[in-house]
């Protein structure tokens, strides 16, 4: 746990610094998420913006938006965000579905003054295991390695954002 050292009626005691609450995400249809809270915390997870039946096409990015408002609520003030920064996708829906979960959720961050900041995937994957191209079993393994239970690789990406955020200060260490 961080501490500081403060003085009180001239004894020093340790006084509990708290941590900054950052969430890590890899955008998609299926949104793996990973969220270090205040109290150092680390709670991981997925949440699905598959379009519904009766779905207008916008829909999936108003559920982001109310999905990021409610963690923002539940824990605390966010500090930071990190994404997995993707520059290729195999299909055309992918990428169309990335870019809005993208300016969806840099426009909620803009309007509430958080940061955010996009990590390469190479960067990511070497990072967690080594390898700038490892697979997707590779990264799950990755993330049990480190003591969590990714549902999929999803999760485990996420885990693996917030580890590279959380050890390298944002790429500044």
């Amino acid at each position: 746990m961080n501490t500081q050292n403060s003085t009180t009626t001239g004894r020093t005691v340790q006084a509990p610094v708290p941590l900054s609450t950052i969430l890590a995400l890899d955008l998609g249809t299926t949104t793996g998420w990973a969220l270090r809270g205040h109290d150092g915390l680390i709670t991981t997870g997925t949440v699905s913006f598959r379009p519904r039946r009766f779905d207008g096409g916008g829909m999936r990015y108003l559920r982001f938006t109310n999905w990021l408002t409610e963690i923002d609520r539940l824990s605390g003030p966010m500090e930071a965000i990190w994404f997995e920064e993707v520059r290729a996708h195999r299909g055309v829906d992918a990428s169309h579905v990335y870019g809005g979960l993208m300016a969806t959720l840099t426009t909620w961050a803009e309007l509430r003054g958080v940061p955010y900041e996009g990590v390469p995937v190479g960067t990511i994957k070497r990072h967690a295991t080594g390898k700038g191209n490892a697979n997707k079993q590779a990264m799950i393994e990755a993330a049990r390695a480190r003591g969590f239970s990714p549902a999929d690789d999803n999760e485990a990406d996420a885990i693996a954002i917030l580890m590279w955020a959380i050890e390298t200060k944002g790429g500044m260490a």
